[in-house]
């Protein structure tokens, strides 16, 4: 079995040359024009993951909101303007996604260093990297070259996959983004790291749903009332160690899943397609890291703008 794994992962990383060669994108993108662009973003999201560990978890689900919407081009990063309505505003995003200020300053200081020349959205590829690299997780490299919309899709981002899915509905909306179930499955383990407000999983630890652990909805009702405390945060994944590994996956397979799209991954008796990938990873974090690794190089090469599409922001917050 493991080595129909290396093989699927050996296919990822082959089919990935070819988009990054189609896609414009290069590892030596800045190489001439701003060679300390890698070292200015990993300082910035050091320090910035050492202040609350809970950051890197957030820049990571930035740079999944943003790729999933018009494709890694740094449009979840835009506010509100005429004409514009922000991604931030969606059902997806508001008062959830978090990190935009992080972004900023890292901004700040590349354009110190090299002026109108990186793109917010290969910022926001390298930092989301960083932040699972600092959170002890695996280092992939980031192939780099996009160029940053000038157009924002709120209604396309009110449709991201959402805490209250099922498993058919997941299949769906990562198979539209090329996206395979084993991909659906290795991504989602970034639930690894990270919180969840009391809102996207109540009716998962107060209902009927069969396929949870008693104790465990027990347990998340103290931090999560019946009515009430919408916005108070719990681990995504117990016990919480704020290190990227494997541990979500063993929690599924005992019925520890906090929200409901993640417990759809495992079914466990009734079986489920994915249940499978979701058995491997438990039991092999080393292929779990490495497979993770390659999905996010693969995720980070959907829809990028190249070339002579959109633009180099000078502040991400805006159009030019």
């Amino acid at each position: 079995m493991a080595a129909s794994y290396r093989l699927v992962a050996m296919a990822c990383f082959l089919a990935l040359l070819v988009c990054t060669t189609n896609g414009q994108l290069s590892m030596k993108f800045y190489a001439r024009t701003c060679p300390n662009v890698e070292q200015i973003v990993l300082s910035v999201m050091t320090e910035a993951v050492r202040k609350e560990p809970r950051m890197g978890a957030s820049i990571l689900r930035l740079v999944f909101h943003d790729c999933f919407v018009q494709g890694c081009d740094g449009s979840i990063l835009l506010d509100n303007a005429p004409g514009l309505a922000s991604e931030k505003d969606s059902v997806s995003n508001k008062n959830t996604a978090r990190g935009f200020e992080v972004i900023d300053a890292i901004k700040a200081q590349v354009e110190r260093a090299c002026n109108a020349t990186v793109s917010c959205a290969d910022i926001l590829a390298l930092a989301a990297r960083d932040s699972v690299s600092l959170l002890g997780g695996p280092k992939w490299p980031v192939p780099l070259g996009r160029r940053d919309s000038t157009t924002a899709n709120q209604t396309e981002a009110d449709n991201l996959p959402s805490p209250f899915e099922n498993i058919t509905s997941l299949i769906s909306k990562f198979a539209a983004k090329g996206l395979n179930a084993q991909e659906l499955t290795v991504l989602s383990g970034s639930h690894t790291v990270g919180s969840s407000i009391c809102f996207a999983f109540r009716t998962r630890v107060w209902g009927t749903e069969p396929n949870i652990n008693p104790p465990f909805a027990i347990e998340c009702r103290k931090n999560c009332p019946a009515s009430g405390g919408d916005n108070n945060l719990s681990p995504l994944t117990t016990p919480n160690t704020n290190r990227f590994g494997n541990q979500y996956f063993k929690n599924l397979m005992i019925g520890r899943g906090l929200l409901h799209s993640d417990q759809e991954l495992f079914k466990g008796g009734a079986g489920g397609p994915t249940d499978r990938f979701v058995r491997f990873y438990a039991t092999n974090g080393g292929a779990f890291a490495r497979d993770f690794a390659a999905a996010m190089v693969r995720m980070g090469n959907l829809g990028p703008k190249t070339g002579n599409q959109g633009e180099i922001r000078l502040n991400c917050r805006r159009v030019n």
